[in-house]
């Protein structure tokens, strides 16, 4: 049975384990993110990989950034700045001596939900990552959407107010994130800017009837519908499934299912327009924190035509 080297890169930590084609996971564990250079990046991974050589193929790799996944590229975006415009997949490749397979953080998620997730048989589906920012991947005709310049599925950048195009508060990043619920919560409730505030706090002030956290949520489940709302006209998809830390919230669903039927009710051109609009399911990711991991093994498995 294969086995290969897979590493979940984020902001702030890299996730690891020793995978197999089956899901099978081994010496797992995570270690902070190198800020500095690639150079102590680099180091990082391959003083991680090191131990495993000999039981490996090679290394499947998630991180953020607009990743060519052909090339090994990192073309732009992305928390890690040094990466930027860098053959990260190559040179880490010639470092640790073993084939190395990148995927973007966001698009590895689609990928596990499509392989073995909760898109598995979708034609047209999506993933919405809801947290620091709004990551995601597109499935067009059963199969992940890169685009040309591999920046397909970044919602984070999507405009949300035609009016305030120079605003950067006009995107999903500040509307549609974790970061903007708790922005918006804590403007709403007067919570001064020390106050600890995350999500565990907010939907426990939610689920207390706190009616300040009550208006923030069904203000910021309309906005994520109204963008699930686009995505459906623009592609039909028949599934939407959402990631991220408070995607284990089943509230979040729930209110996010509401909110799309609302507005349908309220639909401009009338519900009989929209009731014959496709009516995608708004669901959880099945893989949670591991999805970036196992959707960059698929990825990897893709590429060698091994699955």
């Amino acid at each position: 049975m294969r086995r290969y080297m897979v590493f979940d890169v984020g902001g702030t930590e890299i996730k690891y384990s020793v995978m197999t084609e089956e899901l099978e996971r081994s010496a797992s564990g995570s270690v902070p993110t190198p800020m500095d250079s690639q150079e102590s990046f680099l180091n990082t991974l391959a003083a991680l990989y090191e131990p495993h050589r000999s039981e490996v193929e090679g290394i499947a790799m998630s991180l953020p950034g607009f990743i060519d996944a052909e090339s090994g590229m990192v073309r732009g975006g992305g928390a890690l700045l040094y990466n930027i415009g860098t053959p990260v997949g190559p040179r880490l490749a010639e470092k640790c001596g073993c084939p190395v397979w990148l995927e973007n953080d966001g698009k590895a998620a689609a990928m596990a939900e499509l392989w073995k997730g909760s898109l598995q048989g979708c034609r047209n589906a999506s993933v919405f990552i809801i947290g620091t920012g709004v990551g995601g991947g597109l499935i067009v005709d059963g199969k992940l959407v890169r685009g040309l310049h591999c920046t397909a599925g970044e919602f984070s950048f999507v405009n949300t107010s035609a009016e305030n195009w120079q605003s950067p508060v006009s995107t999903m990043s500040t509307t549609c994130s974790t970061s903007a619920l708790l922005a918006r919560y804590r403007a709403a409730a007067n919570l001064a800017e020390d106050a600890p505030l995350d999500g565990r706090v907010f939907f426990s002030a939610l689920k207390a009837g706190d009616a300040a956290a009550q208006q923030t949520f069904d203000w910021f489940c309309r906005q994520v519908a109204i963008q699930i709302y686009n995505l459906t006209v623009l592609l039909d998809v028949e599934r939407v499934a959402i990631g991220g830390g408070i995607s284990k919230q089943p509230v979040l669903i729930e209110g996010l299912q509401k909110a799309y039927r609302a507005l349908m009710d309220t639909h401009p051109f009338g519900k009989d327009f929209a009731a014959a609009l496709p009516a995608p399911e708004i669901l959880a990711c099945r893989f949670g924190s591991e999805a970036n991991q196992v959707g960059a093994l698929y990825s990897c498995l893709l590429a060698q035509g091994l699955v």
